[in-house]
């Protein structure tokens, strides 16, 4: 593979009259920023399991261009090369000529959610998706049917046969991503207002998050035990629903919309100086609010308000200190290895501050893997969508991550929680995966892991 500019010609498929519309296309300006100079390239998920310039950033930006200008159809050949990219950012962090490559994609997503028509199947999927994943109560009514599925043995049986896989390898894949339903799945048991413990320092608003408070809903719990050690009192609104970070990664504009709007709304009156969430990819799109609704005269600064307020829980915790007494998590050190989610390092440039909270545990000594910044293959449901490069993309993680010899996974996203555990499994390793924050929760209330 070649780092040289492409040819413009080797991306030119014959024209037609499919295109963008007049309404925020990607822009020129932007396009232009980029001078092919492929410092993108190493960094690219996409480029490193696909190995084609059309699946990496620079070569997207070519096909940008040429559909701007008209030159290059807004073909299925074309669509194929956008949705490929993961939206993980890693790019934007490379490179040296500050492309705003995450503008360039959310904007082109937009425009072939509008102007390109999928095919029957991909519409299917992409409806079960939008009008269920969004929606915990909606949600919910299929966790029995699948708890059940679980419970008999059926799953064992669909699996060893591949049935799905046959039928759909989309399906399949979100399938394979069905962690154990508990029964703390069904209802959310977190209280609206929990009170700091001893003196009050802060008074902060904490998100649930959607596929989190059904597939892992141990995250929040000790969220909110961690915070109110802390001296954080937590308000939780009840009516809260998704922030749209799923939608919004996927070029769904008008759905994004609606579900930030009534984010922002289920908090209007909370009273709180902070808005907290503990998974990177909802935290990366709550603090896009200002950008997603500044069109919205009624909600545009309402939303530049609310995304003031946010802060990764990590973010927080880091920055105004923890008050509460760590304990040892074991009688020996913990050999740990933190797992960077893409939205945290890229989107919201939060690295350092995991590590720093991680280390005041006792006895937590942090290594380092290979490829850090590589993205695991989640990228919110991209690992459903495109499974193929999703699942070489998390068998590289996997390997990566272990061959540290880490005793423990910390990962604080629950896609990649998700994608790392299916990995795991695969591979035939049992190297246990926890939030950091699960992490704290253990080391303050002093339970100790086995050695």
């Amino acid at each position: 593979m070649t780092t040289d500019s492409p040819s413009t010609t080797t991306l030119l498929t014959p024209n037609s009259s499919h295109s963008f519309d007049f309404r925020n296309p990607p822009d020129p300006k932007l396009i232009d920023s980029c001078v092919h100079c492929g410092f993108c390239l190493s960094t690219c998920p996409s480029y490193r399991v696909i190995g084609k310039e059309t699946d990496s950033p620079r070569g997207r930006i070519y096909l940008m261009d040429g559909v701007n200008e008209g030159k290059i159809p807004l073909s299925s050949a074309t669509v194929e090369h956008f949705d490929s990219c993961l939206g993980c950012l890693a790019c934007v962090t490379i490179c040296p000529s500050g492309v705003q490559y995450d503008k360039l994609i959310e904007a082109t997503r937009m425009q072939v959610e509008r102007n390109h028509s999928r095919s029957l199947p991909e519409k299917l999927l992409r409806q079960l998706i939008f009008s269920v994943f969004p929606y915990p109560n909606r949600l919910r009514l299929l966790l029995r049917p699948l708890g059940l599925y679980q419970k008999t043995g059926l799953q064992k049986l669909v699996r060893s046969l591949g049935i799905i896989q046959q039928l759909s390898p989309q399906l399949a894949a979100m399938e394979a991503m069905l962690p154990p339903i508990s029964a703390s799945a069904f209802q959310d048991a977190i209280p609206t207002i929990i009170p700091a413990q001893g003196k009050q320092r802060y008074r902060v608003g904490m998100l649930l998050g959607c596929v989190q408070r059904l597939f892992n809903p141990d995250v929040n719990t000790a969220t909110v035990r961690v915070l109110t050690a802390n001296g954080c009192e937590v308000v939780v609104p009840s009516l809260q629903g998704c922030c749209g970070a799923l939608t919004h990664h996927q070029g769904q504009e008008e759905q994004t919309k609606t579900l930030a709007r009534q984010l922002i709304d289920s908090f209007a009156d909370a009273n709180v100086e902070f808005i907290l969430i503990n998974a990177s990819g909802c935290g990366h799109t709550l603090k896009e609010y200002g950008h997603i609704l500044a069109d919205d005269p009624a909600y545009a600064n309402r939303a530049e308000e609310f995304a003031g307020k946010v802060r990764d829980v990590q973010e927080f915790l880091a920055e105004v200190g923890l008050t509460a007494t760590l304990s040892p998590l074991q009688d020996q050190p913990l050999t740990m290895v933190y797992q960077d989610a893409c939205h945290m390092l890229h989107g919201q440039k939060i690295s350092v501050q995991p590590r720093t909270l991680l280390k005041q545990i006792p006895g937590v000594q942090l290594r380092e893997p290979v490829d850090a910044a590589l993205c695991c293959g989640s990228a919110g449901v991209y690992n459903i969508l495109q499974p193929e490069a999703a699942a070489e993309l998390g068998r590289q993680k996997v390997q990566n991550l272990t061959n540290t010899g880490a005793a423990m996974i910390a990962s604080a996203n629950i896609g990649c929680f998700m994608q790392i555990s299916k990995h795991l499994e695969l591979q035939g390793k049992t190297v246990p995966v926890l939030h950091p924050m699960q992490l704290l929760d253990y080391s303050i209330r002093g339970i100790r892991l086995s050695d």
